[in-house]
């Protein structure tokens, strides 16, 4: 079972359709039903991917087995700072360790950037992110903003 992660245009077809997916579990989630592809198109319209790359961020794509499972993105928000966004795996490949690898990626291009730490923020619902913010040396923080879909705050030096 191989990983690999690479940057990659948020616009290719695979960062494309990956971001599709991601955004259909997070809004199904959220409301509970699965998304409509209206939905999905609205939710992506103008969702700033385009800042996902330098200097203004980064966007990874992650493949299984050659093919393509996992994304993130990185948008620096500060000389010191940068935001992890859009992090998805494909549940068929989660607990395969392409979540470690996507956060890997992103804070080596944080570091690039010249930025000091790392932030994000989730939802109540999205456990399995938690999980996997905790285990790779993130820790909850109190709120850096208040943007709606945003229950928990989680921050890592580098």
């Amino acid at each position: 079972m191989t990983w690999t992660v690479t940057p990659e245009r948020f616009d290719s077809p695979d960062a494309a359709l990956l971001r599709r997916d991601y955004y259909d579990e997070v809004a199904s989630r959220y409301w509970g039903r699965p998304a409509t592809a209206e939905e999905i198109d609205q939710g992506l319209t103008d969702d700033g991917a385009d800042r996902l790359v330098p200097p203004t961020g980064q966007f990874v794509v992650g493949r299984f087995e050659g093919k393509p499972a996992s994304c993130a993105g990185l948008l620096v928000v500060d000389a010191d700072t940068a935001e992890v966004t859009r992090v998805f795996v494909r549940p068929g490949c989660r607990g395969t360790g392409g979540g470690g690898l996507l956060l890997a990626a992103v804070e080596s291009a944080a570091r690039a950037f010249g930025v000091r730490t790392i932030r994000l923020d989730t939802r109540n619902d999205l456990v399995e992110a938690r999980g996997l913010y905790a285990k790779h040396g993130y820790r909850e923080v109190p709120a850096f903003h208040r943007r709606q879909y945003a229950e928990h705050w989680f921050a890592k030096e580098l």
